[in-house]
């Protein structure tokens, strides 16, 4: 195996070290069974590379530490909220900023306050908790994502995250924009493969959002890794800096949810963003019901330092740069032995195409979670699945969702694994590939009632 491009090396020095070991076939074997195959249900000390998620599993850097130890864990008015505030309000623009424990706290305040029985929530691909929100509160999730992004195949499309603008206007007309009240813009589409969203589109798609009095709320979880592919993808930002595509970005839009977890390389927290003053009144009021005081929010005055710091790391172009060449360098080697994979590279995650992968597994035999299973068994490297499980059932006809892209998400964490971490990976997903006649399909076992792959275990087929 051998990649096609150079890398430059991790644009950091190793000062404290984690302790890593691998079980035997035998202990995978026996903890994967007594997971129920649910990757999810693992403990983390059976896991030897943990590729589950890039949520909260971050490496945070020195500075990070120091300002932890800075912590005002006051109840009210933390000089830490303040420091937050300043910081996103400089990067992202907003006016107003509440903190929240994680990126849901601030979907279930943001759907609660806007959404009513009967509407259409438009979105650029679903996610998972995203859409329970929206639903939970009576809303009808409108997929308007261009149809590339369902095409794993198709590797001539940069931008295969962006909103599809004759479908957006098509559900206005269908519904009304009054049965709208704002359009999710995720930046970058997560299911999709990590997929970006071009400046062009995030302009137009806020312009024909304005024009019919809806407005424009960003899934702003991985905006930084967004802005690496618009300053390095589309012409005419190659010479912006990330801090400044990451302002522009957020400036033609209305607020947005964060999820702390991801780009502002922390382990816990987030937040709500918005300029509406009534929406900010509202959103306060409740942040208290459910999350804690408007100037906490759930986190500890430390986290909330951490985050600051974090978000002003996440812009420096070598950061960056780094993070989404290692996404790169991991999917080269797997091209390199024609694993089918979702294409382009993401910015967070390699997603392995499972139903090209296992083509003998039908989807429901549950394909994804079958090859993520298949994965930890073969070399203890744990992953997640992003197919039929994740996707749920429909909340009117109770029938399976089906999505056309049944994936394995190979997650980096940031900062936290070496080039030849992904070495290694790399050559147990090309061993199973080798050998995939042999992986077998799963059926369910226990499916909870909402967020199922959560919690969800399944027993092999014979």
């Amino acid at each position: 195996m051998k990649t096609k491009s150079k890398f430059m090396p991790e644009p950091f020095k190793i000062k404290s070290v984690e302790t890593m070991s691998i079980p035997t076939a035998a202990q995978r074997a026996e903890a994967i069974k007594k997971a129920g195959y649910n990757t999810f249900l693992l403990r983390s000390e059976d896991c030897y590379i943990d590729l589950l998620t890039d949520s909260g599993t971050n490496a945070m850097s020195d500075r990070q530490w120091a300002g932890m130890m800075l912590g005002d864990e006051a109840y009210a008015g933390s000089r830490n909220f303040y420091h937050l505030e300043s910081t996103v309000q400089e990067l992202f623009g907003f006016k107003y900023v509440i903190p929240t424990h994680q990126g849901r706290g601030a979907e279930n305040i943001l759907s609660t306050l806007t959404i009513k029985d009967g509407d259409y929530i438009p979105g650029n691909m679903y996610f998972t908790t995203t859409r329970f929100h929206q639903e939970r509160n009576g809303a009808t999730f409108r997929d308007i994502v261009v149809d590339e992004a369902h095409q794993p195949d198709r590797d001539d499309i940069p931008f295969k995250g962006n909103i599809d603008l004759k479908k957006f206007q098509a559900l206005i007309d269908e519904v009304g924009a009054d049965k709208i009240p704002y359009v999710c813009l995720a930046v970058t589409v997560n299911l999709a493969g990590g997929q970006p969203v071009s400046m062009q589109n995030i302009k137009e798609t806020c312009e024909l959002a304005h024009k019919n009095g809806i407005k424009v709320m960003f899934d702003a979880t991985r905006c930084v890794e967004n802005a690496y592919f618009i300053k390095t993808l589309e012409k005419g930002h190659e010479n912006k800096t990330i801090k400044e595509i990451v302002k522009e970005m957020f400036s033609y839009g209305d607020g947005c949810t964060m999820s702390g977890k991801k780009d502002c390389l922390t382990n816990i927290g987030g937040f709500l963003c918005m300029n509406d003053e009534e929406l900010y009144t509202n959103a306060c009021g409740m942040v208290v019901q459910f999350e804690g005081m408007p100037s906490y929010g759930g986190m500890a005055g430390r986290d909330m330092e951490a985050m600051a710091i974090g978000l002003q790391e996440s812009v420096n172009f070598d950061y960056i740069s780094h993070r989404v060449n290692q996404i790169k360098y991991l999917g080269e080697l797997l091209e390199s032995e024609n694993v089918p994979m979702v294409k382009p590279f993401g910015g967070h995650a390699i997603f392995l195409d499972a139903r090209a992968f296992l083509p003998h597994v039908p989807q429901e035999n549950l394909t994804a979670q079958t090859l993520a299973a298949a994965i930890y068994e073969d070399s203890g490297v744990r992953t997640m699945e992003r197919g039929i499980v994740s996707a749920g059932r429909d909340v009117v006809t109770g029938e399976n969702h089906k999505p056309k892209l049944e994936t394995v998400r190979l997650t980096i964490p940031r900062r936290v694994y070496t080039y030849a971490h992904l070495d290694y990976v790399a050559e147990s997903i090309v061993n199973l590939y080798k050998n995939k006649e042999s992986i077998k399909g799963l059926k369910w076992v226990y499916e909870a009632k909402v967020l199922r792959f959560f919690t969800g275990r399944f027993e092999k087929i014979n």
